[in-house]
């Protein structure tokens, strides 16, 4: 944890000084390999990578998106999306299935076998993510957000789930 003296005040115009900012990318660095790496392992076990670990997890989170709006979210090209999504239909993680309305759109939903391997890895990345909280505090669960969704470009902060506040004691 740093020392409170150590962190600069918002207006402390070195507040976002070029030492601040690389340490901030360095940090960030460091925890996405870790944050991946835990999930890597369980995925070299069915030999897919972090394009399929994406896929698997935005299908989970959102069962019957079309293609197109995974190759929004992804910003990956037709042919990466197709040869990734070929391969988890072929071995049975995600099913596709023709739009009723339209019967050009293909919906996708993950089979039993992909819902299970997404819980896996969503489990350990979630612990992980909450260890990480916890040694925190709660007081910066909030700031981290919100840094996170500054990263993001705009268009995509609106897919971010908002933050649900926990229900007092009077509700």
């Amino acid at each position: 944890m740093a020392d409170p003296s150590s962190v600069k005040p918002k207006t402390d115009p070195n507040f976002l000084d070029d030492r601040e900012l690389r340490r901030a990318m360095e940090s960030l660095f460091f925890a996405y390999r870790d944050f991946t790496g835990i999930a890597d392992a369980l995925l070299a076990d069915f030999g897919f990578g972090r394009a399929h670990h994406r896929v698997i997890y935005f299908v989970g989170a959102h069962p019957g998106m079309s293609v197109s709006e995974l190759l929004e979210i992804l910003k990956i090209t037709k042919q990466s999306l197709s040869r990734v999504l070929s391969l988890l239909i072929n071995e049975g993680f995600v099913l596709q299935r023709t739009d009723d309305a339209d019967r050009r759109r293909r919906r996708l939903y993950l089979t039993a076998r992909g819902a299970d391997l997404e819980h896996r890895l969503t489990q350990c990345q979630s612990q992980w993510i909450a260890a990480a909280y916890r040694e925190a505090g709660a007081d910066a669960v909030e700031g981290f957000g919100a840094v996170l969704r500054g990263i993001i470009n705009e268009e995509d902060r609106k897919r971010i789930a908002p933050r649900q506040t926990p229900p007092t004691a009077a509700e």
